[in-house]
């Protein structure tokens, strides 16, 4: 990171993490704080531990921290079973030459249900053989299991965290990967008949998935464990099945041009935000990180496609700690209208209010900084693009953010409050006025609990601000904690 930003980088992608540590332990943190230092942007993957809620890496306010979502194409493989049931699934490497002839279909429960490879195998030879998904044995050497035993095609099925998040690998021979449910009735059938039978139908690419965005099951959701007062992740991006270039050919051939894969991670959807971060930075060189990452964020969409909420890989309506604050929408975000900004010395309160000593923070900053001598600030009241607060019974607390005007010189925005169930959201002023472009107006926020609905639990809504020519809009996701 220290090279990069000495070679004068304007953004950073980095397409790895960690654990949650404190920032004055992550090596991602310190150096992402002297990149913002510098006015570079840093965009990092969210991790890879999802569904799983507190697996997050890469947690700092300060870094854009990136989920990953489906893109609306699949390269479609449909298991087709005697009973003339169709399952869709995914394969990248699409056979042209496979028959559609019923063959036995083979699955036991008992002999190597996840066929891995260093255990015995009876009974593939010549037949479809289903594979549960799982194990330490990856899908393609799953698939090579079953090719060395003499399959002629391979069913794999998701694990039940996975849901109906398939992944197009590129497999050693004909065979799809199908959700959870499809295997369970895939399962039901074999049971249901002697003679079980079943064949793959390569579809190819296939585009115009109105489900789409949806949250990939792999991705690691909130709620933040290093700094539980800052919503994370911030955003989501097209991170599975992403097609890109790839050093060696997927089909093992020497002399191949066609060096391409297709992979799934937030290792994947960390780059697509990365480069609208670059176009952004290119329309506005004097934007500052934070107001970048405010454009991207309070932008985002909440709906899929079909206009209906994003969905997880249950598909069931997303929770705030998948999506952050929602899919990028970069057309969108490059006229935000509002951001709320930060400068790298807005972060020391912040820091000290974490109860980090002057030697955690020096870690950090690589500047002497003195918390004694600091108004210690609490999380929620960071100027971020969000709201992650822990209210108790009978509880009111005020939080101030400031917004930045990079729109119209004349505008004027107007609240529009979602509150959580329990929760009753009021403003200081309902209306900002501005006339000029770079104003800044601070307004106060104030959370009161007004109903003792479910302890411990996590409940969620936004703040928006919309402009009366109803162009803009500056939305931020609000996450309560009742205690």
């Amino acid at each position: 990171m220290d090279a990069a930003m000495e070679d004068g980088v304007d953004i950073l992608s980095l397409s790895i993490g960690a654990e949650s540590v404190p920032f004055y332990q992550d090596n991602i943190a310190k150096g992402a704080f002297s990149a913002i230092q510098k006015g570079i942007l840093v965009s990092c993957s969210g991790g890879n531990d999802g569904p799983l809620h507190g697996t997050l890496s890469n947690e700092a306010p300060w870094i854009l921290t990136v989920g990953a979502s489906t893109i609306d194409r699949s390269i479609r493989a449909t298991a087709v079973l005697g009973n003339k049931e169709e399952f869709d699934g995914e394969l990248l490497s699409q056979p042209n030459n496979f028959s559609s002839t019923l063959l036995p279909l083979f699955y036991s429960s008992t002999i190597n249900p996840f066929c891995d490879f260093d255990k015995p195998i009876y009974g593939f030879k010549g037949k479809v053989v289903l594979c549960d998904g799982g194990s330490y044995t990856d899908s393609i050497l799953k698939g090579q299991s079953v090719y060395t035993a003499g399959g002629v095609a391979m069913i794999v099925t998701n694990e039940k965290k996975d849901g109906f998040t398939t992944l197009a690998n590129a497999h050693f021979l004909p065979a799809t990967e199908v959700s959870y449910a499809a295997g369970l009735k895939i399962k039901e059938y074999i049971k249901s008949t002697t003679t079980p039978t079943a064949t793959i139908v390569f579809k190819g690419t296939i585009i115009g998935g109105n489900s789409a965005p949806i949250v990939g099951s792999f991705s690691s959701r909130g709620p933040s464990l290093a700094s539980p007062g800052i919503l994370k992740p911030d955003i989501i991006g097209p991170g599975v099945n992403i097609l890109a270039a790839w050093p060696s050919s997927v089909e093992n051939k020497k002399n191949s041009k066609l060096t391409f894969n297709v992979i799934s991670g937030t290792s994947m959807s960390c780059p697509h935000l990365s480069g609208i971060a670059a176009l952004f930075k290119s329309v506005h060189p004097h934007w500052s990180p934070a107001a970048i990452k405010s454009a991207i964020m309070t932008t985002a969409d909440l709906t899929n496609l079909a206009g209906k909420p994003i969905v997880d890989e249950r598909l069931l309506p997303a929770d705030i700690f998948a999506t952050g604050s929602g899919h990028v929408n970069p057309s969108r975000a490059i006229n935000p209208g509002l951001v709320y900004d930060l400068e790298p010395n807005d972060y020391i309160p912040y820091l000290c209010g974490l109860n980090y000593t002057d030697q955690d923070i020096y870690f950090i900053t690589k500047h002497k900084v003195k918390c004694s001598e600091v108004s210690k600030i609490a999380e929620a009241q960071l100027n971020y693009p969000s709201f992650s607060i822990t209210l108790g019974s009978g509880d009111d607390q005020a939080y101030t953010r400031t917004v930045t005007n990079v729109g119209e010189a004349k505008s004027s925005y107007d609240s529009v409050i979602v509150a959580p169930p329990g929760v009753k959201v009021t403003l200081n002023s309902t209306r900002l006025e501005f006339s000029k472009v770079n104003q800044k107006i601070t307004y106060q926020v104030t959370f009161s609990r007004v109903a003792t609905n479910g302890d411990a639990s996590f409940i969620h809504g936004f703040l928006t601000w919309k402009s009366s020519n109803n162009i803009q809009f500056v939305r931020s996701p609000i996450s309560v904690k009742l205690v």
